[in-house]
C-alpha cells in the first residue's frame, strides 16, 4: 500500500473511531466543505494566508494564493479536507461539489475504496461500501459527491439510486428535465433527472442513440407512487405534434419530397427514420395532411409540391 493510501486510511479510520465526539470546531459548520464558499482574507503566514468567515479562518496554501492578493480582499475558493482531516481551501476547480452527478477516472484502487480523479491534489475517495460494482483503474464512473454530516469529510458514491432524492412532490407530468445517461439495460435507459432524482426511460420512448454519460433534455411520462419517473424523450400529448411535423417535413425535404412510410410500416422503421414513436408519426402525419402539406399514398408519404 502506498504511502498516501496508508495516511488516508489511518485518517479515515480515526474519523470513524471519534465521530461521536463533539469537538469539531463552529468553523465546520460555517463553512460550507464541499463547496464553494467567498471569503476575506484576514492574516498571512508562512504556509499561506487566512480567509475567514465572521470570526473563523481556514488556510489557503501558498501555491494557491494570487498574485497581489492583499488582506482585506475577498475570494472564492473551494474548501474540503487535507489527508489529515484539516480544513482547507483551494483556488482549483474540482468536476463538482457535494450534491453533484458527475462522471469520474478512477485512479487508484485499495482494499479500502477507489480514488478518483476530481480536478483536486486530494483525490475523490469512494469507500468500499459506497461502491455499486467493483471499479477498476481508468474506467469512468457516475459519482455523486457527498459529505459525511458527523465528520464533514467530502466522498464519492457509485450507488446512484439509492443516493436520489424519493421525494418527488415538487414533479409534473410533461415536465422538461435535465437528464444524465447512468445505465442501459435491454428495457430502457436508467438516468438522473436534474441532478436530484433517478428515473427510467423506456426503448421504445427512446428516439436517438445516447450514451453512458451523455446528458440531453427528457420529459416526465407519469410518476409512480414508489417515487420512481418514467420519462420520454417528447413531450407527452399533442404538444409535441408540432414539432415533431417539422421533422417530417425535413426529412421529406431531404429526401426529395417522398419517404416510403406509412401507417403500415413497422415501429422500428418509423424510428430508424424519423426518432419519434409510430403513434407520434401518426399524429403528425395527420397534422400535416390536414393542413394540405403531405399527400398520403399506399407506399408511403410524399410532399404536396
Amino acid at each position: 500500500m502506498s504511502g498516501k493510501e496508508s495516511n488516508f486510511k489511518n485518517a479515515w479510520m480515526h474519523l470513524k473511531k471519534h465521530a461521536g465526539k463533539s469537538n469539531r470546531s463552529e468553523l465546520e459548520t460555517r463553512i460550507e466543505i464541499g463547496r464553494y464558499n467567498r471569503l476575506g482574507v484576514q492574516t498571512r503566514s508562512d504556509f499561506g494566508v487566512y480567509l475567514s468567515s465572521g470570526d473563523d479562518r481556514v488556510l489557503l496554501p501558498n501555491k494557491y494564493v494570487p498574485e497581489r492578493l492583499s488582506i482585506g480582499d475577498s475570494l472564492d475558493v473551494f474548501v474540503y479536507t487535507d489527508s489529515e482531516d484539516r480544513l482547507v481551501a483551494t483556488t482549483l476547480k474540482p468536476a463538482g461539489v457535494v450534491g453533484d452527478f458527475v462522471f469520474l477516472i478512477a485512479k487508484d484502487v485499495a482494499p479500502f475504496g477507489t480514488f478518483m480523479d476530481w480536478g483536486l491534489e486530494k483525490d475523490l475517495l469512494v469507500p468500499r461500501n459506497e461502491q455499486q460494482d467493483r471499479m477498476e483503474p481508468g474506467k469512468k464512473y457516475l459519482v455523486k459527491i457527498c459529505r459525511d454530516n458527523r465528520t464533514n469529510r467530502v466522498y464519492g458514491t457509485t450507488q446512484i439510486s439509492a443516493n436520489c432524492d424519493k421525494n418527488t412532490r415538487e414533479l409534473k407530468v410533461g415536465q422538461q428535465v435535465d437528464l444524465i445517461v447512468h445505465s442501459i439495460t435491454t428495457i430502457g435507459i436508467m438516468a438522473v433527472v436534474d441532478n436530484r432524482y433517478y428515473g427510467m426511460m423506456y426503448a421504445n420512448e427512446t428516439y436517438q442513440k445516447l450514451f453512458i454519460g451523455d446528458t440531453c433534455k427528457g420529459y416526465i411520462m407519469r410518476i409512480r407512487e414508489d417515487g420512481k419517473i418514467d420519462l420520454s424523450m417528447k413531450k407527452p400529448g399533442y404538444s409535441s405534434v408540432p414539432k415533431s411535423a417539422e421533422v417530417i417535413l425535413y426529412r421529406l425535404n431531404k429526401s426529395g419530397g417522398f419517404i416510403p412510410c406509412h401507417d403500415k410500416s413497422t415501429p422500428e422503421e418509423i424510428r430508424n427514420k424519423f426518432s419519434m414513436s409510430k403513434k407520434e408519426f401518426k399524429r403528425a402525419v395527420g397534422n400535416l395532411y390536414k393542413k394540405r402539406l403531405i399527400e398520403l399514398k399506399n407506399n408511403g408519404i410524399g410532399l404536396i409540391k
